[in-house]
């Protein structure tokens, strides 16, 4: 979640910077004019999947000095692109760099230390939460919201289940929020959406269509406190980024964003074509077609369907915690990545994909060239992300930038270009 508080647990920035001992390794390229190279993160040496490892070349274009790298160089000199793309083989960095600022006012260039509000990106880590804790046997996905919560409507209650919440079929809409609202503190923050999840209705029959809110995640969150006795964003921050090592990962708040140096700040596109600090310039709102409805004078940010900030290597970290049984047992990881429907795009402004798409708990599945390609993708008032895991040869990539209003399907597809071949 990120909120509008004075206080909720931040992230040691000493942590941060030391990424928890890990040692540089990998194949880096030298800085550019445009952007620069930055360490490498280490993880597991193995393919993500052991049926179908690949022979471990590494091809030309996804490497220091090839296509997708000049592409990104491209945009960053034409001042398209501003941030940090990544890409991982099995473990290790092959090419990571870095363009433009973090914060301007202040002169603060980004680097891959720097953390970017993920937006919807980072909707899989409710899903993983709830997915611990079925391993454990302490939920069913096919349990009903009435089976741990009070105070919903009756037809919620006994037919909403916490697997409609993770594949976002919940048939569930909720009232417009107020963009104008500031919270203050943690327990407001905790309070509201208590009660604004008990504001839903049940337009839709569950499991049939693709939700157009993120209340029922909202309440998948909710489950999870009553679980554990626990809040999410404590819950996520020890059992997902600590499992994972994702020290530079948080749920930050305002007056972090606006003070310190490792948050990236992100810049919104204006009409005019300009950009305005959104941390800064509360008051401005973003016209970006992503965003039908949101952002009309504030930049809000849905605590659970939107929030949330992680750096690239820590992405590319998850990814390596997801393969080899560090963030859920190998059976659950399946379950997380598994197909469950397509992925129908019948949300007003967005456009369909290009390639098969399939809804799982939480990510997005392709089959890109034969290979499926998971991730999530999020946008919000002048910040963009991406991951994307590519199972069968062990690759990962992460965008993520501080600017809105990107080419990031042109970006996405010369990725896959890059790693998988053209279709």
């Amino acid at each position: 979640m990120i909120m509008d508080l004075d206080s909720v647990r931040g992230i040691d920035r000493r942590q941060l910077l030391g990424w928890s001992g890990l040692a540089a390794a990998g194949v880096v390229a030298a800085g550019t004019r445009l952007g620069h190279a930055d360490p490498a993160p280490t993880g597991p040496g193995a393919p993500f999947s052991p049926e179908q490892p690949g022979d471990g070349r590494i091809p030309p274009d996804p490497r220091p000095g090839g296509a997708y790298d000049r592409y990104i160089a491209k945009l960053a000199a034409e001042d398209k692109f501003s941030g940090v793309v990544l890409l991982s083989h099995r473990g290790r960095t092959v090419l990571s760099r870095s363009y433009g600022m973090a914060d301007k006012e202040n002169g603060i260039r980004n680097h891959e230390g720097v953390a970017v509000n993920l937006g919807s990106a980072v909707k899989p880590f409710v899903a993983v939460a709830i997915l611990q804790l079925a391993q454990r046997g302490k939920v069913k996905l096919s349990d009903t919201v009435g089976t741990y919560l009070e105070g919903f409507a009756k037809e919620i209650a006994e037919q909403v289940r916490i697997h409609h919440m993770l594949t976002e079929t919940t048939g569930l809409t909720a009232p417009e929020l107020d963009l104008q609202r500031i919270f203050h503190s943690r327990e407001e923050v905790h309070e509201f959406y208590q009660q604004y999840a008990r504001q839903a209705t049940l337009e839709g029959v569950p499991g049939a269509a693709a939700d157009r809110t993120s209340v029922g995640l909202d309440i998948a969150a909710q489950i999870l406190e009553a679980v554990t006795g626990t809040t999410y964003w404590d819950y996520v921050h020890e059992h997902v980024f600590g499992r994972c090592g994702m020290t530079g990962s948080a749920f930050y708040t305002r007056p972090q964003w606006r003070t310190d140096e490792h948050i990236a700040h992100s810049y919104m596109l204006q009409a005019d074509g300009s950009r305005v600090d959104a941390v800064r310039n509360l008051d401005k709102g973003s016209p970006s077609p992503y965003q039908p409805g949101k952002n009309n004078g504030r930049n809000f940010i849905d605590p659970v369907g939107d929030g949330g900030f992680a750096t690239a290597p820590d992405l590319a970290r998850f990814a390596h915690g997801l393969r080899d049984g560090t963030v859920l047992d190998r059976p659950y990881a399946d379950v997380f990545t598994a197909a469950k429907r397509p992925n129908w795009r019948d949300k007003p402004g967005q456009e369909p994909d290009n390639s098969p798409g399939f809804r799982t708990y939480g990510p997005t599945a392709h089959i890109v060239n034969g290979q499926w390609v998971i991730g999530r993708g999020g946008v919000n008032a002048g910040s963009s992300a991406s991951w994307n895991i590519y199972p069968y040869t062990g690759w990962v990539g992460v965008v993520l930038s501080n600017y809105d209003g990107l080419p990031m399907q042109d970006i996405l597809e010369q990725e896959r270009q890059a790693i998988v071949g053209r279709r």
